[in-house]
């Protein structure tokens, strides 16, 4: 079903899975479904696999037929596609960069002032939601009221993989003890071989450019290797400075995945 699909997209759709998606397979395209999250964009999409990704017609009609009551469109392309159609129709191009890395990379020293620890507590969950939302209110990407909605719905789904085993939540705190960087990771065994997708890097703006993040891949590659891992997934937006840093790493830059998208209105 996944087969010859990019690993980001094949790693999006394991992980969603995980956290309660449905996929159905209808040859030339999957349609995938998060029915306790309809406002995850990339959990209620159409994934086209065989079919024509010119043909935004075609696709954008499906996900109409799919999603009815959706505002948003999400339609993820097996290559790169044609854009004036997809232009046209009002729809956004989105480009990943997938780099992988078959051992867990070196951990770089963790900077003066900082600890490291496992999200647990709800105080360490509530610290993370308080993150992600300053972060959309920094860049504005979403609407602050849907997008609050939004992630209190996934830390849920990403509480229970914490508490299954699947997935690790790692953040690091400063000396006021307020979370400064923070990642996830996921162990998807259903793949072969057991794959690791690391999940939402994320870094205060006052804490920037001090090797945290990088700090914590390391911390969070050993905890998926220790538990089977023997392939490490991470993804950035295509020539960003996050793709040189997971680069500079250790990961190795490789595929890219090719989709459209629209939040809605």
């Amino acid at each position: 079903m996944l087969a010859g699909l990019p690993i980001s997209t094949r790693t999006d759709i394991a992980v969603d899975v995980l956290g309660g998606a449905d996929v159905v397979d209808h040859g030339d395209h999957l349609v995938v479904r998060t029915p306790s999250a309809p406002d995850y964009h990339w959990g209620n999409f159409i994934q086209v696999t065989t079919g024509d990704p010119d043909d935004a017609a075609t696709w954008l009609a499906r996900f109409a037929g799919e999603f009815p009551r959706a505002r948003h469109r999400a339609i993820g392309l097996p290559r790169q596609s044609c854009a004036g159609a997809w232009h046209e129709a009002g729809l956004r191009p989105d480009v990943v960069e997938s780099l992988t890395s078959q051992a867990a990379p070196p951990t770089s020293p963790l900077p003066t002032g900082y600890r490291v620890t496992a999200l647990e507590s709800d105080a360490d969950w509530g610290a993370r939601l308080v993150a992600e939302l300053e972060h959309n209110a920094e860049t504005g990407e979403h609407p602050a009221q849907e997008y609050r909605a939004f992630v209190m719905r996934q830390t849920v789904i990403r509480r229970r993989l914490v508490a299954d085993g699947d997935a690790a939540w790692f953040g690091a705190f400063d000396e006021d003890d307020r979370l400064a960087a923070s990642l996830g990771i996921v162990v998807l065994r259903d793949l072969e071989p057991t794959t690791a997708r690391y999940q939402s890097v994320l870094t205060g703006s006052a804490h920037r450019r001090q090797g945290l993040a990088r700090h914590l891949l390391g911390v969070a590659a050993r905890w998926a290797v220790r538990r089977g891992a023997r392939e490490l997934v991470i993804v950035a937006e295509d020539g960003t400075a996050a793709a040189r840093l997971y680069a500079e790493a250790g990961f190795t830059p490789g595929d890219h995945a090719y989709g459209w998208y629209s939040p809605g209105s």
